[in-house]
């Protein structure tokens, strides 16, 4: 119940310093590009961000090792998954290619088709799984 507490402090907290942070923005007359506050408020959602990052990943770790049976899911999870990611950066090809005047090198466009080949595949298993359970409900 202490989490909570304090989450909820944390929120109050937040949601003050939000306030008064948007009235500072607001009542500034300055140009956009001028405006001292928007660069200190990127920086600050930068380390919110890093904040609610972290705070997640230390949940899921701590979850994650107090459970062996969904460790073991998640690992094969991820390990197919690299997998996937492996085979689609095999298979992508790497050739230099030349659009709108530029030319890309080939390792950009290999990391481009393999994020392609990466979808593709995945759509493919996402498609298969969604007819298999399809079939599995009809022939009960």
């Amino acid at each position: 119940m202490k989490l909570h507490k304090l989450t909820k402090f944390a929120a109050i907290v937040i949601a003050i310093l939000s306030v008064v942070f948007l009235s500072g923005v607001m009542a500034s007359n300055d140009e956009p590009v001028d405006n001292i506050w928007i660069g200190f408020l990127i920086y600050l959602s930068y380390f919110a961000l890093a904040v609610c990052i972290g705070v997640v990943l230390v949940y899921v770790l701590k979850n994650l090792v107090s459970n062996k049976e969904n460790f073991k899911k998640t690992i094969i999870s991820v390990g197919l998954f690299l997998v996937v990611l492996v085979l689609s950066y095999v298979f992508a090809s790497d050739g230099e290619v030349v659009a709108n005047g530029m030319t890309y090198s080939g390792s950009t466009t290999k990391l481009s088709g393999a994020g392609l080949n990466a979808f593709y595949l995945l759509f493919l298993v996402a498609i298969g799984t969604m007819v298999w359970s399809l079939f599995t409900k009809i022939k009960k």
